[in-house]
């Protein structure tokens, strides 16, 4: 988790040093910067056109190019970063989309239930035609849609009682507006009752329905009242300006912030005595000042800036945020960070992807569960002074030149997703690149995997972690197998817990069989010992009589000592018995261990042995004969060892037979020996 962190915050420098490149290749080639002003009168009427439009401020009325540049210095000055960015909205040809409501349910829970958004719909009655035409409402969708007002349709013929009830007999326009300034107040419907149905004049009967909303400021009194007054809000914004309404952007800004952000319009217009003004530091107009308990702030004075709904929106998320906007921000970053699985994991191209669907399920889980809590802490009463310690910092560390920066450049790669995109591409291919050749030189297998190969795996530890045994199994042997019963497998997904228990359970060991090995010998009467299930303190002694050294043998030297005897097992379980019998009957060499019996004097009594173990008298861990009395213990595949040899191999972790590989806690069909052993030593 902490690699991929590191990513991400690297990735994040990046695209800082990348945009002060591109600000450096656009000064070069242009010889200005984004946040160097324009004077409105170089510009064309097209272009002071298309920035009233951002800014939404009508200009029907205003026929020469002289007016049109004094409403845009009346509005606020204007920037190369916020012309080029309204020539881009302008070039652009997006069609934006419009709901079709379907019925009272759909219009309530859309419209009427919506308190932090302005819609606007268009009601067609029964056998009417619409207020506006096609063509028309095209337009205007497009032109409020830059301000963040939703539009819709609501045909009266999909649900007439509705409209009867709400009086909407004749085809009109309807606006909803926030009726309170609190957070979650009610809604209040307006209805268009002007003559003309143009563009121009619905938007201007918006936007001055919208400004009412607005407290609006006429003289220095009500201006010196306002400033010093305490209430509830802690934030509040002031545009000073002549104008006779402020901008629509200002206005769908102060339905968004409701609650959190006062939004103050001062209409300096007709004022004589600005004396005040300045003794509040306020010395040109238009200014967008904000204030707020640490000081005042001058908006337009940093990097990125701009009189735009878009730039002063992310200003003011990032000083007054709301809890749900730092839960998205959180989860842009959760899955940013996840996604950088995809290169940082090695291998198959199928494994990558099945270990980033596995992160970020894991990631967005812990993340909502995290959140519970902190959710719970923020509605506590006593949390009320952690909650405004926590926005003051933000307030300090957002209105610095840096948190200008970072703006500006969210601002930049959000209106180029494919530059974002790619650069994240291209960030993760290195980063996959190091992580190859650090795992090379390291010499690890799993780079070279293909796609096969790892499915392969992937299924073996499925199947093994699926079928594993049930610690609580009966004593072996077992009545049934994995394969020929399903009541086990069903037993495990009736009982979830079951699933908690470690992959291999080692409790199965405690079950397999143990006996003592015992030769006929030329005194017949003789007792033979009995076979002990749990006798766990004669395997320790058994282990110091027997073993003087403790001699270990690799897998590898297992496997070619014993080819012989595992060709012979897979042929069939009467050769492997008939392989191990014959090894019981090789002479001592000189010098061997004084318990064991010269070929003369012993043969095995097979009739000690449980009825499915192998016939064998030697062990191939340690690679010695099985000596009178020893301890012995069998594994499912019938393959049979010193307990103390195969006690060592199990508890290292290795659940298999060193012969043949059988799984050592699998039930396997016992062997059926094609012709009983003579009692008699072989010629």
């Amino acid at each position: 988790m902490w690699v991929k962190l590191c990513c991400l915050l690297l990735y994040f420098l990046a695209l800082f040093v990348l945009a002060r490149v591109f600000e450096a290749v656009a000064w070069y080639e242009s010889g200005f910067l984004a946040t160097q002003l324009v004077d409105p009168v170089a510009l064309s009427f097209r272009k002071l056109r298309t920035i009233l439009e951002c800014r939404g401020l009508g200009h029907s009325g205003l026929p020469e190019k002289k007016d049109v540049r004094e409403l845009v210095e009346k509005s606020g000055d204007l920037m190369e970063g916020e012309l080029y960015s309204a020539l881009k909205e302008e070039e652009a040809s997006e069609s934006v989309s419009s709901t079709n409501f379907s019925g009272e349910m759909h219009f309530y829970e859309l419209v009427e239930d919506t308190k932090d958004g302005i819609w606007l719909v268009q009601v067609i009655a029964n056998d009417r035609s619409p207020l506006v035409g096609k063509v028309h409402w095209e337009k205007m969708v497009k032109k409020v849609s830059r301000f963040g007002i939703r539009t819709g349709t609501f045909n009266c013929s999909s649900d007439p009682r509705y409209c009867k009830r709400r009086g909407w007999l004749k085809s009109t326009l309807i606006m909803s507006v926030p009726q309170t300034s609190t957070s979650k107040g009610k809604v209040m419907l307006k209805e268009y009752s002007g003559r003309k149905i143009e563009v121009e004049h619905i938007f201007k009967w918006i936007t001055a329905h919208a400004a009412s909303r607005i407290k609006t400021i006429y003289n220095s009194e009500h201006l010196k009242e306002e400033w010093n007054k305490s209430d509830q809000y802690r934030v509040k914004i002031y545009l000073f300006a002549n104008l006779d309404q402020p901008p629509a952007f200002f206005s769908a800004l102060s339905v968004k912030f409701t609650g959190r952000v006062e939004f103050i319009f001062v209409n300096v217009e007709n004022w004589d005595n600005k004396s005040y003004m300045a003794e509040i530091g306020i010395y040109k107009t238009p200014s967008y000042i904000l204030r707020t308990p640490e000081g005042i702030y001058r908006y337009g004075n940093n990097t990125g800036e701009f009189i735009s709904l878009r730039a002063m929106d992310s200003f003011l998320r990032s000083l007054q945020p709301e809890v749900n906007d730092l839960f998205v921000l959180s989860l842009v970053l959760v899955n940013l960070m996840a996604w950088m699985d995809l290169f940082i994991t090695q291998g198959a191209t199928i494994k990558r992807f099945v270990v980033l669907i596995s992160t970020l399920g894991t990631y967005n889980s812990l993340l909502i569960i995290s959140w519970l809590p902190v959710l719970g802490f923020l509605q506590l009463p006593y949390l009320d002074s952690f909650y405004e310690y926590s926005l003051k910092l933000f307030r300090y560390s957002n209105t610095t030149t840096l948190a200008s920066w970072v703006r500006a450049d969210w601002m930049f790669y959000s209106s180029h997703p494919a530059l974002f995109l790619s650069t994240y591409l291209g960030h993760g291919l290195l980063i996959d690149y190091f992580e190859k050749k650090r795992r090379r030189n390291n010499n690890m297998d799993e780079v070279n995997a293909n796609n096969l190969e790892w499915l392969s795996s992937l299924w073996d530890w499925y199947t093994s972690y699926l079928f594993h045994p049930i610690a609580s199994f009966q004593h072996f042997p077992f009545d049934s197998d994995w394969d020929e019963d399903p009541d086990l497998l069903l037993e495990r997904l009736a009982f979830p817990d079951l699933w908690l228990h470690p992959l291999i359970p080692t409790d199965y060991i405690k079950n397999l069989p143990m006996w003592r090995f015992q030769c006929l010998s030329s005194h017949s009467d003789e007792e033979m010992l009995e076979t002990f299930p749990d006798s766990e303190s004669d395997s320790e002694s058994e282990n110091k009589e027997v073993f003087s050294s403790d001699r270990e043998v690799s897998e590898d030297d297992e496997l070619s000592t014993f080819r012989r005897c595992s060709e012979g097992e897979r042929r069939g379980g009467a050769e492997a018995c008939s392989c191990a019998s014959h090894s019981c009957h090789r002479e001592r060499q000189a010098g061997s261990h004084s318990s064991y019996s010269s070929v003369g004097d012993l043969q095995p009594d097979w009739s000690a042995w449980p009825s499915d173990m192998l016939h064998c008298t030697e062990c191939v861990v340690c690679l010695e004969n099985f000596a009178k009395g020893s301890l012995l213990m069998g594994l499912p595949c019938g393959h049979v060892f010193h307990q103390n040899c195969i006690m060592k191999w199990l508890a290292g972790g290795r659940h298999c037979c060193p012969v043949c590989r059988w799984a050592s806690y699998k039930k396997k069909q016992p062997y059926t020996h094609a012709q009983p052993l003579s009692s008699e030593p072989p010629s």
